[in-house]
């Protein structure tokens, strides 16, 4: 199965880190940390995403160089390079139109979730796109005042309400009649490109699992990722092996962190 990983973004949010580091290759973890990017590649491979296009755009010799070819991670990696950059939908244009659905996933999440799950929930569902959604609360540390027409009568007073919405994870199943709505060199951004799909009459779903996430773009939760990811790194990588058919060639896979032997025509699975 196909995936695109998105990595041209600057991390603004995360300097000065990202003046000299891209995103993805901020590491996790307090012993042995490993890059974001490579946590999500040996996700992808394990839920049998192997065929994996990085999209770059900021400091992408970086990631080039680190992550190569991809296959001691489990996964064979090409790149597309944004010359400008073209927003999170944008840059799905410098692919041609595949002839399956595609993961998408934002290179700098960190989740516990089921991506082949996701994916069969997708093609079960016969959807157009599929977005990985999580639960979040939002507090207000305020009193909120509310009104009606007349702006100076106050109609309700909540001490510090507390709100909750469904957000995206940055993580999408796109079939392929998404690259339909794409345009080569047109800046785009992934919610106007869902919103335009739906607009269409194809059916938008979305998927939701219990599982752990967390957008590691701002430094409080980059520290809180660095916490949950030593504690709980089993639940982020498996114990670490990828198992091999019987009969198939594939790379085969030791311990975390110690690269495979590689052979051809990878075909991965998870361990059972």
């Amino acid at each position: 199965m196909q995936a695109i990983l998105l990595a041209g973004g600057k991390g603004t949010r995360l300097r000065p880190y990202t003046a000299v580091l891209p995103k993805p290759l901020m590491p996790i973890g307090e012993v042995d940390p490993l890059p974001i990017m490579e946590v999500v590649l040996r996700q992808l491979a394990r839920f049998g995403f192997d065929e994996v296009t990085v999209i770059t755009g900021y400091l992408t010799e970086l990631i080039e160089a680190f992550f190569g070819d991809g296959r001691k991670f489990g996964t064979r990696i090409t790149y597309q390079r944004e010359v400008t950059p073209l927003g999170t939908a944008g840059g799905l244009a410098l692919l041609d139109r595949p002839d399956e659905s595609v993961l998408v996933i934002n290179g700098d999440i960190l989740t516990t979730l089921d991506f082949a799950e996701m994916y069969r929930f997708h093609h079960d569902r016969g959807s157009a796109a599929t977005i990985a959604s999580y639960p979040r609360e939002v507090k207000i540390d305020f009193g909120v005042l509310e009104f009606g027409d007349d702006p100076h009568i106050l109609t309700g007073y909540r001490e510090k309400p507390e709100f909750s919405f469904q957000v995206s994870m940055g993580l999408y199943i796109l079939s392929p009649l998404a690259w339909d709505y794409l345009e080569a060199g047109q800046t785009l951004q992934m919610p106007d490109l869902l919103e335009t799909i739906r607009g269409a009459g194809q059916p938008v779903l979305c998927f939701k699992q219990p599982c752990y996430w967390l957008d590691i773009g701002r430094h409080d939760d980059y520290a809180t990722a660095n916490e949950v990811f030593e504690a709980r790194r089993k639940s982020f990588l498996g114990d670490g092996l990828l198992r091999v058919d019987p009969g198939t060639s594939a790379i085969e896979h030791g311990p975390i962190g110690q690269p495979g032997r590689a052979r051809t025509t990878p075909r991965i699975g998870r361990d059972t």
